[in-house]
């Protein structure tokens, strides 16, 4: 979905993530006519009051002249933002299970072995240098755009153009429209320069920043091509992940069954999370491996990673149903996206691709 932070700020609050391929598939179609015209006069304001701002990132005065005469602001692009759902914190969260059939399904785990192998000589030389499990990379690349079958066609400078201008969440998409002024400013073509509505762009989804600054050459060409390149999608998704501090080794998480006379109330978090609290809240304190098998936790299916490995538990779909026991590296995975659907949803399309 929407590399790193961008999920969770464009649905505050909200536990359940909208289904991939993002973008423009995020939200119900709306008539354009929906949205009124933004006057281009003001947009044109906006915009040349941008220029210190882009030139103190390096932006080149011929990149701006020859982008911002020929910008206009795209209507369709505010009436999406605008109709996108409030997930407000009273509201009640659905159960994982419907979730994990529609994005695990047979043709998701079907399409994901096939880029497995076609890759496999450069997903097993990803693996080695940087620690994340090829299994993932691909796991993120099925979720995000369906291995490469939809990833938007918007145009991006006037889609975060539009959203910067209209100012509901300039912080938020300024330094985004910002962002691809650089990357074309250093060489990206501006054909490859669309995706979703929101900024999201590539195999991988990711946003202007975040293409900035862990995009990757992964086939040897001297080019990080997210857009057209396997190799360099998947080198640049690793490269992600060991940035935001994938542990090598260690699983996402795993499977478990509780005791029927399982303490709940005696494993439970007390502490407030920064970021993305309703996601945080429903998870457990630390423990480590060693200390849940005493509590009679049982895993399934596989061996118990090491004891000293510390896990919070999660239980999506409530007591009696199936329980996980989540590791360092799933935090990892919430940081692509803050959303425990979403993290479940990529560790379990890995596992299964890897069988």
């Amino acid at each position: 979905m929407l590399a790193g932070f961008l999920a969770a700020a464009l649905i505050p609050g909200s536990a359940v993530p909208q289904s991939a391929p993002s973008g423009a598939q995020m939200v119900q179609p709306i008539p354009a006519q929906s949205a009124s015209p933004l006057p281009d006069a003001g947009f044109q304001s906006y915009l040349a009051g941008l220029r210190p701002k882009a030139r103190a990132m390096g932006v080149s005065e011929a990149t701006m002249n020859t982008v911002f005469p020929g910008l206009t602001p795209n209507p369709r692009v505010i009436a999406l933002d605008q109709s996108q759902p409030g997930g407000s914190f009273d509201s009640p969260i659905p159960n994982f299970e419907p979730y994990r059939l529609q994005h695990v399904d047979a043709a998701r785990i079907s399409r994901g072995r096939v880029a497995w192998q076609s890759n496999r000589p450069r997903l097993s030389q990803i693996e080695a240098q940087t620690g994340v499990p090829e299994a993932i990379m691909v796991a993120i690349y099925g979720h995000e755009t369906n291995y490469g079958s939809y990833t938007g066609d918007f145009d991006l400078l006037r889609s975060l153009g539009t959203l910067a201008y209209e100012g509901r969440r300039r912080t938020l998409f300024e330094p985004e429209f910002l962002a691809t002024l650089k990357m074309l400013d250093s060489g990206v073509p501006r054909s490859r320069l669309v995706g979703s509505w929101a900024g999201a762009t590539g195999y991988p989804q990711f946003l202007p920043s975040v293409y900035l600054r862990v995009a990757r050459d992964g086939d040897g060409d001297g080019k990080a091509d997210i857009w057209t390149s396997e190799a360099d999608a998947l080198a640049s998704i690793a490269n992600y992940f060991v940035r935001a501090g994938w542990r090598k080794g260690q699983p996402w998480g795993v499977a478990v069954t509780l005791p029927a006379s399982f303490d709940r109330a005696g494993v439970a978090n007390r502490t407030n999370a920064a970021r993305c609290p309703r996601v945080m809240e429903r998870h457990s304190r630390w423990l480590t491996m060693a200390e849940w098998r005493r509590r009679g936790v049982v895993m399934k299916g596989r061996a118990w990673p090491g004891d000293t490995v510390l896990a919070t538990l999660l239980e999506p779909d409530g007591p009696g149903k199936t329980a996980y026991l989540l590791t360092n590296n799933y935090r990892v995975i919430l940081d692509y996206n803050c959303s425990n659907f979403y993290a479940l949803s990529v560790g379990l399309l890995a596992d299964a691709v890897a069988q």
